[in-house]
């Protein structure tokens, strides 16, 4: 019989991996295995793993869920497991969750993901699932073409071995997405969420609407740089990235000028920032550089770190490829 595995990434929410792992050991169809991916927790997580003998853990620098679900799969893939099974710590699966994900199973290139619900009310999807709003709405078995990764989604390794793994430095805040367009647009793997197969999970709590702290909002960085990727991998090409990512930047700064109460014509500098990084696929920036970046301070004009800095880099990693091909052109000529 195939092997399945749990991968569970987390960061300093040990009592909610507590309550993760419990679901996980209570399934009507045993787990093989269980795989903590610690992300640097400076709770005590790493000591309570230490305790549990029945889980696999690996413990890394913090780098966010697309890194550690990169290391997790890829160490499910190298130890041979057919199936695994993703999740973030702070959701967990019903007990009949993975039994109902395997049924029909020979089908593997085909991305299952559970019907993911409220852990508060239990009915309610966290995120747009079809037309429902609640689970008792469902009369189908299957939802074909809906997933949400990765809040149990399972895949087996065959996936794996045409798709890859999450791109490790994304860090957070589309990894997800930009995986899930690799599978089901790239490779045209098909996606379905098996509505009897429950996984619980917080309500979702962003919205673009929301005032955010602008000196601590360093998540919007990596929403707004990451968004670029997650259109190359939905169109495929770059033309088409940049086109749809372009009409991305010019809504979002929409958004902030009507329904931002704060710090508005600062945020809107901040969305040039990431875009740059975008389009010249930067990924060094780390949650504590870009808090040190947001602190107030007195800025020179011609500062490398200033508005038209950013608007320069902007253009020239959007015109990037334009001046390599001309300069093909003349160096043929």
């Amino acid at each position: 019989m195939e092997k399945v595995i749990a991968v569970v990434v987390t960061y300093n929410r040990q009592a909610l991996l507590s309550e993760c792992i419990t679901a996980l050991r209570s399934q009507t169809r045993p787990l093989d295995a269980i795989l903590i991916v610690n992300n640097g927790s400076t709770d005590h997580t790493e000591t309570w793993l230490k305790e549990q003998d029945d889980v696999f853990f690996v413990t890394q620098t913090n780098v966010g869920s697309s890194g550690g679900f990169s290391t997790g799969i890829s160490w499910a893939y190298k130890e041979g497991y057919s199936w695994i099974w993703c999740m973030d710590d702070d959701g967990y699966p019903k007990e009949d969750a993975l039994e109902k994900l395997l049924v029909n199973s020979d089908d593997e290139l085909r991305l299952r993901n559970c019907a993911v619900l409220n852990k508060a009310d239990k009915k309610t999807f966290v995120w747009k699932t079809a037309h429902y709003q609640t689970i008792d709405d469902v009369k189908e078995k299957v939802i074909e073409g809906i997933g949400h990764p990765f809040n149990g989604t399972l895949l087996h390794r065959r996936i794996v071995e045409r798709v890859g793994v999450p791109q490790p430095k994304l860090f957070v805040w589309g990894d997800e997405t930009e995986y899930y367009y690799r599978i089901v647009k790239q490779n045209r793997i098909p996606v379905c969420t098996i509505s009897d197969s429950i996984h619980y999970h917080p309500a979702s709590a962003f919205s673009y609407k929301q005032d955010w702290n602008y000196q601590t909002g360093w998540k919007m960085y990596f929403y707004i740089r990451n968004r670029f990727h997650v259109h190359r991998a939905k169109f495929g090409n770059r033309a088409l990235a940049v086109i749809n990512y372009l009409c991305f930047l010019t809504a979002f700064a929409g958004i902030v000028l009507v329904y931002q109460k704060t710090d508005k014509f600062k945020k809107m500098g901040f969305i040039l920032w990431p875009a740059a990084d975008a389009f010249s696929r930067q990924f060094d920036a780390s949650p504590q550089y870009i808090l040190e970046r947001l602190k107030p301070r007195t800025r020179n004009s011609n500062s490398d770190t200033g508005f038209g800095h950013y608007v320069k880099n902007t253009l020239a990693a959007l015109l990037a490829p334009f001046t390599l091909s001309r300069a093909r052109r003349a160096a043929g000529a």
